[in-house]
């Protein structure tokens, strides 16, 4: 309450003496300091934004700058420049905002506190400025309100109020094109994952559509248009975008990640390769540059995604040195749920999709610099890997401790009142008793408790920080029917997931399987034959491969 009160005081003294905010308010926000690091074309190119503002024009490219990086969510380094603008005009309201904005995070993980006080204290001083346009005071209201009350409110209301002062500034102001983005940028943050219309992402995306033809170049069009569109049954609107933001703005690591992000939703696999090759290329250049001990979390961001595609290309001997490299890291900065998402999901995935049931059934945590505590959704996915792993290996006891220890972490997040979070674990537990139930031969018990999981998990979206459920709730479904002898509705299963989830290596595969055995042997030439058409025979050691070669030669010859 001091500090507070001690800011206030210097704020209020400021405000009746000078326009310009003290150096001690200024130096309570602890600002991030110092030259932009970008680890690709050497001039640094982040896209072309053009914002107009009243601050000194000397700043002005600084500032353009600071919001190209922004629209990157380049936050650090965008913080920097925001920065860099107020040490030579601190009395530039707009650049408050821009350190209010760079510890937003619309859609990433919300605000740690520390971040929410920064910008919150950042949003007093751009409020006590007097030299300011009206337009300038609107920006500045309209993110305050994320800010206002954050340890009262939740997340998720507050970008909801952020959502509604943005739609009023947009309707203000119809041609600020900036207006235009982050009112878009905010539909994204405020909508719901149960809602399976997409009306905020719909909204958002025609916004968008209609400014890239004026800025094809402008980072946060077409960043938030990838975003915006990375849903199944919307992922193709944004391939247009998802193969040029990288062109746009090459220097920075998460623009050459994010496309992925769209490669993932359509099955795009070389694409989405080469595009996280170079994330976590530039993930690494960047944590060298800005002496970061160990890994950026960015890095490991891309390497889940690229352990995914590897793995549905059934890519293992490179899934594997992955692997080994992960298991190498000790230390990544910060050290956040993206690090800790990788961590648990990137072995959970290789031992679940190649089947390796004893080995999901010992998957260890991965000792870091952080404590799993402090993460009990990532947690669970261990403990979902082990139990998979012991109920496929009969071994119901250790099933029944791993699926205690899920419930155990559902209710820590149900007590964070993180209900996402606690929903996805909810799916997990669900799973975790179906099969169970069937290792036990309650077979109809089983069923229904797995379609259960899969009509849970097919309500809600998935978390960006993720390419993909570590294995699919209606995968787990279909194998769960052909195992138990029902390959007509396994292949009505599995297709489902591939409508969802295209060119999933398992899917194929298993679908050709469940419609041979269906008596479908067309069917299984067409899913045999695109599961080929997407496989990278060189690396892969998959077994099913050799299946699938040999069924489509045997019938091709018949005909």
């Amino acid at each position: 309450m001091l500090r507070v009160f001690l800011l206030s005081a210097i704020l209020l003294s400021c405000k009746s003496k000078s326009p310009s905010p003290s150096k001690e308010a200024i130096s309570q926000l602890n600002l991030k300091r110092g030259a932009v690091i970008s680890c690709g074309p050497a001039n640094g190119q982040f896209g072309t934004v053009d914002f107009y503002m009243t601050c000194n024009t000397s700043t002005k490219k600084d500032f353009n700058l600071a919001v190209e990086l922004l629209h990157s969510f380049e936050y650090d380094e965008a913080e920097k420049e925001f920065t860099k603008v107020i040490d030579e005009s601190p009395d530039c309201a707009m650049a408050y905002w821009g350190i209010a904005m760079s510890n937003f995070h619309a859609l990433w993980n919300p605000p740690t506190e520390e971040e929410l006080q920064k910008g919150s204290r950042a949003i007093t001083i751009a409020s006590s400025i007097q030299t300011k346009s009206a337009r300038e005071t609107d920006y500045i209201n309209a993110i305050g309100l994320f800010y206002k009350d954050w340890n009262k409110k939740d997340h998720h209301t507050r970008c909801v109020y952020f959502e509604k002062a943005m739609e009023q500034l947009h309707a203000k102001y119809p041609y600020d094109n900036e207006a235009a983005i982050l009112y878009a940028l905010s539909l994204d943050a405020a909508a719901s994952p149960t809602d399976k219309t997409y009306a905020n992402q719909k909204k958002a995306g025609d916004i968008l559509n209609a400014l890239y033809a004026r800025a094809p170049n402008h980072p946060g069009i077409i960043h938030y248009i990838i975003h915006t569109y990375d849903y199944p049954g919307l992922a193709q609107f944004a391939l247009p975008a998802a193969r040029k933001y990288a062109l746009v703005a090459p220097s920075s690591a998460h623009a050459l990640h994010m496309p992925s992000h769209i490669f993932t939703r359509l099955g795009l696999w070389d694409e989405d390769i080469r595009s996280n090759l170079q994330s976590v290329g530039a993930a690494q250049c960047y944590a060298k540059q800005a002496g970061i001990s160990g890994h950026w979390d960015e890095e490991l961001h891309g390497l889940d995604y690229l352990v995914y595609a590897y793995l549905q290309k059934g890519s293992n001997k490179l899934a594997e040195e992955q692997i080994q490299y992960l298991a190498s890291i000790k230390t990544a900065q910060p050290a956040n749920f993206k690090v800790a998402y990788a961590f648990a999901a990137i072995p959970a995935r290789y031992v679940l999709e190649n089947k390796q049931w004893k080995a999901a059934s010992v998957l260890q945590l991965q000792k870091a610099n952080f404590s799993w505590l402090t993460f009990p959704w990532q947690e669970a996915i261990v403990h979902f890997t082990r139990i998979l792993g012991a109920a496929h290996t009969a071994n119901i006891t250790e099933a029944k401790e791993e699926l205690a220890k899920l419930n155990q972490l559902k209710e820590i997040l149900e007590q964070q009142k993180d209900s996402y979070k606690a929903r996805e674990i909810a799916i997990q537990i669900k799973t975790g008793e179906a099969w169970i139930q069937l290792a036990q031969g309650n077979t109809a018990n089983a069923l229904n408790e797995m379609q259960l999981a899969a009509d849970m998990e097919d309500s809600i979206e998935k978390h960006p920080v993720t390419p993909g459920e570590v294995l699919p709730a209606r995968e787990l479904l279909a194998d769960m029917l052909m195992q138990t002898k029902q390959e007509k509705a396994a292949l009505t299963a599995y297709e489902a997931v591939l409508i969802k989830s295209p060119n999933r290596f398992n899917s194929l595969y298993n679908a050709g399987i469940a419609a041979e055995r269906s008596g479908n042997p067309q069917k299984a030439i067409l899913y045999f034959r695109q599961l080929l058409s997407k496989t990278d025979t060189a690396n892969c050691g998959r077994p099913e491969i050799a299946i699938a070669q040999s069924f489509v030669k045997k019938h091709l010859s018949l005909q």
